[in-house]
């Protein structure tokens, strides 16, 4: 085959092969535009016809919404809670339906309603307002709350903190002197004149053949005015009043779950004032009853402050569980160390105090007998001397157990002297400890 020949092929055979890959490109591009139009219509069809993925999610495994502390408060804002005698009720709003479960104690409560539905009939003792709250200290939960005010019977009377604190400041002042001063139970005072007034002859820090010699806890547990009017004034100051007040949560917004007030406490640096301020012995200090559970859960918890809380948790329309409670420190007003001593003073409140009247035959009861009781008490008339306001702030404690409640309690008395906050104290612990030793019996 001649040179030129032989490229005559070559050049033949190369074109043939590129008009055949041309080709079967060709072929491959028609066929797949085929299969292109054929499937666009299915997909499509497909696509429109499908759910969305998640609407074919079991409803078990959708994300819930869950309720913020500030919604729920919202949602139970006009709620009463001391008239209810459930621990589960439905709050209905625009939202939709809510069961909120509470930690409410419906044997307690109902005692406690029953108290107070005895009380209404009355001609002569009946109070003009009343508040009684039960807490567990180291949970914060509310267990029991109920009271009325006849002026204003759509309030929560355990909500409101215009009742003057009285001696139960004293607490505040006590614990100070503790930490500050280095006062022990049978520290030595002295004091001048009556025990349950204050004048300005009996705060000098004088010593006479008229000076009556006592010990702290006998001055806590007795509530010498003079005494604490004297602490108040020569040896804290408005500095350290100021600084004890603001730890145990004066002058703050709580940040509960409901809406409450705390206490109130303004000194002005006036050295009677500061005497005043003290003991207690003005109507300037105000503290609201669950503020008044607040305090005395620090001396029971070890020096430290729990949230108030009354809800466990919340369902929703669909029944999940929105909102659940946790327990939230709140702060740390005092040492340990500190607590523990004031809980000897509130103890001999109880054993040869102010309360002791209301508390005698302790011993004897089957029930009283197996807890330690302490507790502070404080009355004073409000500013317009129409209503003589009565305090017990307290804690009972099983012996052999760590269970434990914190109470406070306010009587507004008016013309007459009806039941004392203290008598209610006693029969509140009685009721709620009946039952607790009762089922522990059982097991």
């Amino acid at each position: 085959m001649s040179e030129n020949s032989w490229r005559n092929f070559q050049s033949g055979y190369i074109l043939g092969e590129k008009k055949k890959s041309l080709f079967c490109k060709s072929k491959k591009s028609i066929i797949g535009m085929i299969v292109f139009l054929i499937l666009i219509p299915g997909i499509f069809y497909f696509k429109i016809n499908t759910p969305e993925k998640k609407d074919i999610l079991p409803k078990a495994i959708k994300k819930q919404v869950q309720l913020s502390k500030n919604q729920l408060s919202q949602i139970i804002s006009n709620t009463k809670f001391n008239k209810i005698d459930k621990n589960i009720f439905i709050e209905d709003t625009p939202e939709g339906k809510y069961k909120i479960t509470t930690s409410i104690d419906v044997y307690l409560q109902q005692y406690l309603l029953s108290l107070m539905d005895r009380l209404k009939p009355l001609t002569r003792g009946k109070p003009q307002r009343i508040a009684l709250v039960v807490m567990e200290p180291d949970t914060g939960k509310i267990i029991a709350m109920t009271g009325f005010d006849l002026k204003n019977p759509d309030t929560n009377p355990c909500m409101e903190s215009d009742y003057p604190a009285a001696s139960i400041f004293k607490i505040v002042t006590a614990a100070a002197a503790v930490e500050t001063l280095g006062y022990k139970p049978n520290t030595k005072l002295y004091f001048n004149g009556n025990k349950h007034t204050l004048y300005k002859r009996q705060l000098k820090d004088v010593k006479n053949k008229y000076t009556s010699k006592t010990t702290f806890s006998r001055a806590f547990a007795e509530s010498i005015n003079p005494i604490f009017g004297k602490i108040g004034k020569n040896y804290l100051g408005k500095e350290k009043l100021d600084h004890y007040a603001g730890a145990f949560g004066f002058n703050q917004v709580i940040p509960a779950e409901f809406a409450f007030e705390s206490g109130t406490f303004k000194s002005d640096g006036n050295e009677y004032h500061l005497a005043e301020l003290g003991c207690g012995f003005n109507t300037d200090t105000t503290i609201s009853p669950i503020f008044g559970a607040m305090l005395i859960s620090a001396i029971v918890n070890s020096g430290n402050i729990i949230l108030p809380s009354i809800v466990e948790h919340v369902n929703g329309s669909d029944g999940q569980i929105i909102y659940k409670n946790k327990t939230t420190p709140y702060k740390e007003a005092l040492q340990p160390q500190t607590a523990a001593i004031m809980m000897k003073l509130m103890e001999r409140t109880i054993t040869k105090g102010t309360a002791k009247k209301s508390f005698r035959g302790v011993k004897r009861d089957k029930v009283l007998s197996k807890i330690l009781i302490g507790g502070k008490t404080g009355s004073l008339y409000n500013k317009g001397h129409t209503i003589k306001y009565d305090w017990f702030t307290g804690f009972g404690k099983e012996k052999t157990t760590d269970r434990k409640i914190v109470l406070s309690i306010v009587v507004g008395h008016g013309k007459y002297i009806g039941t004392r906050a203290s008598a209610y104290a006693k029969m509140i612990l009685k009721q709620y400890f009946k039952k607790t030793l009762d089922a522990t019996a059982k097991l």
